[in-house]
């Protein structure tokens, strides 16, 4: 396999909110100075080394930069330039949540600062030779892929002391860069770590940090909370940086952060998984309860529910556990072969799929995921075992045919309950995953509706072949070991600690290797994940050393398919992303008490985020309004649109969101004042903290099965048979149009903020440290207006690389704009280009959804997706449809679409609907689109009997988001190409009403 990458908005936002911080800097070559190789020749040699060219930029321009950035992604601005108080040098910060890829930002940061300013000498710095071996990697794995964006390659190494010709490399070599370091190798009390800054003989009498230091290298802080403590702190000092970048998920102190893409904002963007919990949890401690574990109420349309639970049964020679099927009247006693334990009337009186729980006569009342009696340690944890197996193996069927290898993993917090080592006998867990495995492996062979081509897959993985184990290895005895974790650090810095799992992440991800379930220990942290864990079990008992959150970060990225393709909202649509990508959590505790705990940790990493709606929240942010301008909020605007809040009773008195608001947002009927762009404002209030969504994974689902009667009527036949065909689309939009409606943007939108820049002029001079000469750069710096210098700009040339059209195109957009607007050029080339750039791209991005063109193409959807595997919901999302839908059950996103439904379920004139399933999608240029529903009403009741339904809250523009309304466009045109005279007829609605307009006209 190897993995696909593709570019996604929000890490080129972090890429440009760095890199738009030194807008106005020139682009210089490499500073050139000589370095001498040596002091142990009597004859002197010399070479020529290179270092990063200065900042040229007055601090008023960068903090007015810094500021401009966090005005655009709603970050307090700074009022200074945070960090140069302390000595320490102009220090970023950006914020990504662990699993949105932040070790691709700054790699494709790297790329972007060197061809933007010329900077060519970089210096990661992690935490931990885990953290340290994983961004190797990854450099290693998107080396191709920047190559063909940049046509170039970074040269990159791991700091070794005993190899110091990296270092020199480091500095004589021209092209980019870049030396990773764990912190351990430099601010350690050992004699390796000492080693970078003493005279070596082994490195020509020269000390590595001072060759480095010279350099003036770019550090690039990963994880830098957890690069801590004044020692450090003063080390990295020592290392000379022109600047220094902060990248993590959960920042200590943010110096200057120029961009935040929190949990929320990633989950809200669907940039990471959605997040299940099962809760598996002991209620009551005393032996002389009866043992039941209630693991799933089971839903049945026409018929009663039944529970499945485990009970203490009796045999001929022993007491042994029994998982069993019982209906309501059931009584254990009986079950049991008459077990005592159960003669106190344990009689089931009810069985509740929509409150998830099971009730008896004696007043025992158990929800699923819940135990009671003689429950200990080592049964809780083979419950927890084997409800990742369960959940693994439904996952697996339902992503076999998208082909998507799934992973689980076990953290445990003593390795011998694993194994010693490989070679020795199972330990305890590994024994129960094997037994566990295989009864529940031979129960899904047995199913009758198994996916024929998974049940081969699954008949030939063996339990023994399907787990292993990932652990730190003592290096004497050659046996694996507890990972030594003192309160506070990261991970473990033995180096063969994670080295199977981090650098064979593409055969964990290719299906030919059996191994799908991992075992590792609970210090497994920072430094590695893998996108293809779906299930995450903690076979231990809650500490404060391993946050929640820590933990479930080994499996928020979204997933991959075996052609290493991510499964995001490009490819799967906006609404399967989160049904694709959801992550299991198996806990030991309840389901309410795990996730009020990583609620917790979240709401303490989200302080930054408003709590309230206030006229501050929407002061000075900017909008986009009517005509397309951005602009900034008002004060007075901003008092408007909160009272306006509080008129509708969107907000109490606090100026917290009450649930008016939310229902209408669910239902996308909010109202705001005139002139305010619904959508814009909405983004605006979703920066307020409100707590992740997260899914009860013990909630009871209910698998939706066809209705065959309704789906072989001869009405849905023909509707699907004229709506299935695939399309393609083309856009060939009218340059001259194009050019017109860049220049008028540009004449009224582009601003360039005028720039005062510093040029620094170098010399060399040698000076004497600890008995040895060396060389040392002497600086001096001079203020300049910018108009006093003359660099050269291929003005064109950049921005043609930036919008991909022609020069002759961009040629005659440039000339065509005003005097006044293209002399701001001078006052600041680089922020002039970049702005040209964005403004022609927006106009582009316009043109091209205006101008797109469907045709058929020779490719039809199967009437296969209605019967996909992964089709279900949850009992209490869901409503009964037995009159006209295609499935028994339908499972509603919102109070909108659950109304349609019941009007259509009611209405004589309807034949057969269908809530289409993920897999119907339509092409187009902004990702995949999925219509809600497929309608065919009676033959002569209606005009238009075959329809395509969108249902949305609201027919105004100004509440849809843009994409929406680039999606509801396309899709327009898209039945307009395969339904030419309007057999099939798609619109957007709000209710059956709107529908019965629309079908009704003749």
């Amino acid at each position: 396999m190897k993995l696909q990458f593709k570019h996604q908005q929000f890490q080129t936002d972090a890429c440009n909110a760095v890199c738009d911080v030194f807008s106005g800097q020139p682009k210089l070559d490499p500073f050139s100075y000589i370095m001498d190789t040596g002091r142990q020749s009597a004859d002197l040699i010399t070479t020529d080394a290179f270092a990063n060219p200065q900042i040229a930029l007055s601090k008023d321009n960068i903090l007015r930069n810094i500021n401009a950035q966090q005005i655009m992604w709603a970050i307090e601005p700074s009022k200074e330039l945070a960090g140069i108080d302390k000595g320490e040098g102009l220090n970023l910060s950006v914020e990504m949540e662990t699993g949105t890829g932040k070790t691709y930002t700054y790699t494709k940061t790297i790329y972007e600062l060197n061809l933007r300013y010329g900077w060519t000498k970089f210096i990661i710095v992690v935490p931990s030779v885990a953290i340290r071996e994983g961004v190797y990697k990854s450099l290693q794995v998107t080396a191709e892929h920047f190559q063909q964006e940049y046509g170039k390659k970074i040269r990159y190494f791991i700091y070794n002391s005993s190899r110091l010709n990296d270092i020199e490399q480091f500095a004589t070599n021209s092209n980019i860069n870049v030396m990773i370091i764990n912190m351990q190798a430099f601010a350690a009390r050992g004699e390796e770590a000492r080693r970078i800054s003493k005279p070596l003989d082994t490195f020509k009498g020269r000390v590595p940090m001072q060759v480095i230091a010279a350099t003036n290298p770019i550090i690039i802080l990963d994880e830098p909370q957890s690069i801590a403590g004044a020692v450090v702190r003063d080390k990295l000092k020592e290392f000379n940086p022109l600047f220094t970048l902060r990248y993590s998920a959960t920042h200590r102190d943010p110096y200057n952060m120029v961009y935040r893409l929190d949990a929320l904002d990633a989950y809200n963007k669907k940039l990471v998984k959605k997040i299940a919990v099962r809760g598996v949890s002991v209620i009551g401690n005393t032996a002389t309860n009866g043992y039941v574990y209630l693991s799933k109420i089971n839903l049945f349309v026409g018929k009663n529910p039944t529970a499945t639970i485990e009970i203490d049964t009796k045999t001929a020679t022993e007491i042994k556990k029994r998982t069993i099927t019982v209906n309501e009247g059931d009584n254990l006693y009986d079950l049991s072969k008459e077990l005592d334990e159960y003669k106190d009337r344990y009689v089931v009186t009810e069985i509740n799929g929509l409150e998830d729980k099971i009730r008896f006569e004696n007043g025992l009342e158990l929800s699923v995921g819940a135990a009671i009696g003689d429950v200990n340690e080592e049964q809780l944890r083979r419950i927890q075992i084997r409800e990742t197996i369960k959940t693994h193996l439904q996952r697996e069927e339902e992503l076999f045919d998208k082909n998507i290898k799934v992973l689980s993993l076990f953290f445990i917090d003593e390795v011998a309950k694993y194994r010693t080592d490989a070679k020795s006998e199972p330990g305890i867990y590994a024994k129960m995953f094997e037994e566990e495995y295989e009864l529940l492996k031979n129960a899904r062979l047995q199913e009758l509706d198994l996916n024929p081509e998974y049940k081969k897959f699954l008949e030939k993985t063996s339990a023994s072949t399907s787990h292993q184990g990932y652990f730190s290895i003592d290096k004497r005895s050659g046996k694996f070991t507890d990972s030594k974790i003192k309160r506070g650090e990261t991970a473990s810095d033995d180096v063969d600690a994670y080295d199977l799992i981090m650098k064979d992440k593409e055969r964990l991800l290719s299906r030919k290797e059996p191994v799908r379930f991992i075992f590792s220990h609970s210090a497994l942290r920072e430094g590695w994940d893998n996108p293809n864990v779906f299930q995450i079990c903690t076979l231990k008992q809650s500490t404060n050393d391993v946050s929640r959150r820590q933990e479930i970060g080994r499996g928020m990225r979204l997933c991959v398919n075996q052609d290493g393709e991510r499964m995001d909202e490009s490819v799967l649509g906006e609404n399967s992303v989160h049904k694709i990508n959801l992550l299991t959590v198996v806990a030991s505790d309840t389901y309410e008490k795990f996730v009020a705990g990583l609620q917790e940790e979240y709401k303490d990493a989200l302080k930054s985020r408003p709590t309230v709606v206030s006229k501050e929240l929407f002061e000075n942010r900017t909008i986009t309004d009517e005509s397309g301008n951005k602009r900034k909020i008002t004060e007075a605007e901003a008092i408007r649109i909160n009272n306006h809040m509080v008129r509708n009773d969107y907000i109490d008195d606090n100026g917290n969101l009450t649930d008016v608001y939310n229902n209408a947002h669910q239902n996308g009927t909010l109202v705001m004042p005139e002139g305010f762009p619904s959508n814009e404002i909405i983004n605006i209030i979703d920066s307020i903290y409100k707590p992740i969504d997260i899914t009860n994974a013990n909630k009871t689902p209910v698998k939706l099965q066809l209705n065959k009667v309704n789906f072989d009527k001869k009405e849905f036949q023909e509707l699907w048979a004229k709506i299935n065909k695939k399309s393609a689309y083309t856009v060939d939009f009218d340059s001259e149009e194009l050019k017109k409606n860049s220049i008028r943007s540009l004449n009224d939108k582009l601003h360039v903020t005028p720039l005062v820049i510093e040029i620094t002029r170098g010399s060399v001079e040698k000076v004497k440290r600890e008995g040895f000469e060396t060389e040392q750069v002497k600086k001096e710096r001079t203020s300049l207006d910018i108009a006093e210098i003359s660099l050269p700009y291929d003005l064109i040339g950049k921005i043609v690389a930036g919008t991909s059209l022609t020069r002759k195109c961009v040629a005659e957009i440039l000339a065509g704009i005003r005097s006044d607007v293209f002399e701001q050029f001078k006052k600041n080339p680089e922020d002039f280009i970049t702005k040209t750039i964005n403004i022609i791209n927006d106009e582009k991005a316009t043109a091209i959804v205006e101008h797109i063109q469907y045709n058929t193409i020779n490719e039809e959807f199967s009437s296969d997706i209605f019967t996909k595997p992964d089709l279900k919901g949850l009992a209490d999302k869901s409503m009964e449809t037995p009159n006209h839908h295609i499935y028994n059950y339908l499972v509603a996103d919102s109070n909108i679409e659950r109304e349609f439904a019941k009007e259509l379920e009611a209405q004589e004139d309807v034949c057969v609907y269908a809530k289409l399933p993920s897999g119907f999608y339509i092409t187009t240029p902004v990702g995949k689109y999925n219509p809600d529903w497929a309608i065919a009403f009676k033959e002569g009741t209606v005009k238009h009997i075959y329809f395509v339904a969108e249902t949305k809250g609201s027919l105004s523009d100004m509440s849809l988001k843009p994409m929406e309304k680039a999606k509801i466009k396309c899709a327009h045109k898209h039945f307009l190409a395969i339904s030419p005279n309007e057999t099939v007829k798609y619109d957007v609605i709000t209710s059956y009403q709107d529908l019965i307009n629309i079908v009704a006209k003749k």
